[in-house]
């Protein structure tokens, strides 16, 4: 098998001027789930060990940013994904189950640990054994504490969760529900 010259094998990521002005078909669902998928906000909920690891996922070496999600916001209705960190107490859920309604929708939760997902090593009277019994979850990462990879990991699973959206549909659909 003969081998082509390199230079002619990427002939054809070179620039092309007629690509510009070119018009791309989607679907408006498509495109909105590309955007939201792309700029997630977290709202880290810290709770125990497991925030120390959430801290590092922010930090140069691991770079959330690469994902969309580097704006850490701690205001709650400027969030739209809650990274559940750590032992939910009882005394906390409360707290947490407040944030979590002021979030506006579309809003997504992530469960990260075994304390945030079940609890953990914690089967006591003052700890929730997981988030799910408080509010939905919709991506679980496990580990005592997860690696920052983890939780990369966790994130790309709910973009992936997030690109299959009907958002319009959805939204079509609540304001039927609202008038009826």
């Amino acid at each position: 098998m003969a081998t082509e010259d390199p230079a002619k094998m990427l002939s054809h990521a070179a620039y092309d001027s007629k690509v510009e002005g070119n018009i791309i078909f989607t679907r408006l669902d498509s495109a909105i789930n590309w955007m939201r998928k792309n700029s997630l906000w977290p709202m880290p909920m810290g709770l125990a060990c497991c925030a120390i690891e959430l801290m590092a996922t922010g930090a140069a070496r691991f770079d959330i940013s690469r994902f969309g999600a580097e704006v850490m916001r701690f205001s709650p209705r400027q969030a739209d994904v809650m990274i559940v960190s750590g032992t939910v107490t009882y005394k906390m859920a409360l707290a947490v189950r407040r944030i979590w309604e002021q979030m506006p929708e579309p809003k997504w939760c992530i469960a990260m640990g075994a304390c945030a997902s079940s609890g953990g090593m914690y089967r006591s009277y003052a700890v929730l054994q997981g988030i799910d019994q408080l509010l939905p979850v919709d991506v679980y990462i496990s580990g005592c504490p997860p690696r920052p990879e983890a939780l990369l990991e966790g994130l790309m699973k709910l973009q992936r969760i997030i690109e299959g959206e009907t958002p319009i549909e959805d939204q079509i659909a609540g304001i039927r529900e609202a008038t009826l």
